[in-house]
């Protein structure tokens, strides 16, 4: 008779559910600090600004936002840390993270990169296959790799971006 306890499976549901949005949030959060490390007020800090507005699309409360950005004003160890990676077939791989521990964080990048095939780059090695366009990266260059490779680099990224330090990845995969 198993799976006919209906609490149960929404008890599980909402679980899962509320794990993932508590990871969003707090990967949010830590954004919404780092950019207020300089500057408190978002109408003088566009990165405040639009780290603020990206928090309140996915439902952050108002209370929550103004807590880390008092937060960022205490603590200033939090840094921005950009990581540089090859993937399968060498595909070329821009980890931004924001991390208060800045060993701990590249050797748990590391541990991810190694179990998927992975492997971290030299600081400089990727940077050039990329350019920054209003305060993202683009490829310059689009790679194409097999079928195989790109599910071995989607499961590399999600991997990636399960971890609370990682913000934001990108790939130079056409």
């Amino acid at each position: 008779m198993s799976g006919h306890n209906k609490w149960s499976q929404i008890k599980n549901q909402k679980g899962v559910a509320d794990k993932k949005r508590g990871q969003l949030f707090s990967k949010l959060l830590k954004a919404i600090s780092a950019a207020a490390k300089t500057e408190s007020n978002p109408d003088f800090n566009p990165r405040l600004r639009s780290a603020m507005e990206k928090a309140k699309e996915n439902n952050v409360p108002q209370e929550n936002i103004e807590r880390a950005i008092s937060k960022a004003s205490e603590e200033k160890n939090l840094e921005d840390l950009t990581v540089e990676a090859y993937g399968p077939e060498g595909a070329a791989l821009i980890i931004e993270a924001i991390t208060d521990n800045r060993n701990r964080t590249i050797s748990e990048i590391k541990h991810i990169l190694s179990e998927n095939g992975a492997k971290i780059a030299n600081p400089g090695t990727v940077l050039w296959a990329f350019e920054k366009k209003d305060g993202e990266w683009k490829p310059k260059f689009p790679q194409q790799i097999s079928d195989k490779n790109k599910k071995k680099l989607s499961d590399l990224i999600a991997a990636l971006e399960e971890h609370d330090d990682v913000q934001n990845i990108t790939a130079n995969i056409g």
